[in-house]
């Protein structure tokens, strides 16, 4: 049996957290068009009885650290090259090659690594060709494959490949888990991501979510989070008009919740300030960023 840790690494936006929703089947990376969208190491498990347990993880897009909250990111990422089988290093079709190519130099994988070419549909085949040869010839790239989640082209190909370079081995996981954290942080990025796809460029950035209540009931799930910002002026915007945008934004993420829960939630929002919380060793280990 197939078993072992594939970890994905890549600059933000390469499509690392599409690609463990379309091959696990099941959306548990919060995806937005903005960078920085992923925030944890985020391990989901594909299994086939007595073939294969893959246990892949998702990890934050590697940039240079800015805050505290940035170096427990990298840290994540540290983690993953560190227990890594397998490593997909993903670059996105239309990004600069030779930076990539130097963040992945810069990681010194030690596992056999598949080059990954996302977003083919966004191409031609001439250009995917011409990136094909550049990252064929660095000596980190076992294999180098282009995928297009969206059309849902290569990714059993890619998959061939992963099981080609496991190692064999007893499961790590029972095989009814999809993963190992726990319902309430999932529920915490429901809410994060709705920040990212409702507010401009600098709020996303400002904000993190706590959940303090997760009750099971027998009709429904009572759920109560907190949203932190770092300034007064933020929590307003969040807010919106007489409470506008945080009624939408409580909307959209409970009707993503039912349908992950497969339940009826009922759902409560405040906005805190936390003034540099971003910074912070203490609120960032109360917030979950634990690295």
């Amino acid at each position: 049996m197939k078993v072992g840790f594939v970890n994905i690494f890549g600059k933000p936006n390469a499509g690392k957290s599409t690609l463990l929703n379309s091959i696990i089947g099941e959306k548990l990376a919060i995806v937005s068009p903005k960078v920085q969208t992923t925030r944890h190491r985020i391990k989901a498990f594909l299994n086939k009885e007595g073939e294969y347990q893959i246990i892949f993880s998702d990890t934050p897009g590697i940039i240079e650290p800015k805050y505290r909250l940035h170096e427990k990111m990298m840290k994540a990422v540290k983690g993953s090259l560190e227990d890594a089988d397998v490593a997909l290093l993903l670059v996105d079709i239309k990004e600069k090659w030779q930076e990539a190519d130097e963040i992945f130099a810069s990681l010194k994988v030690k596992v056999p690594s598949i080059l990954v070419i996302t977003k083919l549909d966004t191409s031609d085949a001439k250009k995917f060709e011409e990136a094909k040869l550049f990252f064929s010839s660095k000596p980190y790239s076992k294999e180098c494959i282009g995928i297009s989640v969206t059309k849902n082209e290569n990714i059993d190909l890619l998959l061939t490949s992963i099981l080609r370079f496991l190692p064999e081995g007893n499961p790590f996981y029972n095989e009814d888990d999809l993963t190992d954290l726990p319902t309430k942080f999932f529920v915490g990025e429901m809410v994060r991501e709705k920040i990212f796809l409702l507010f401009g460029d600098e709020i996303p950035y400002h904000t993190t979510v706590l959940v303090n209540e997760f009750k099971e009931k027998d009709t429904l799930v009572k759920i109560q989070a907190d949203i932190i910002v770092q300034r007064e002026s933020q929590k307003a915007i969040i807010l919106g008009e007489g409470g506008k945008m945080i009624k939408q934004l409580g909307m959209a993420a409970r009707e993503d919740m039912e349908k992950f829960l497969e339940q009826k939630v009922f759902l409560q929002l405040f906005v805190k300030v936390k003034n540099k919380w971003r910074d912070d060793e203490l609120k960032l280990r109360e917030y979950g960023y634990n690295g």
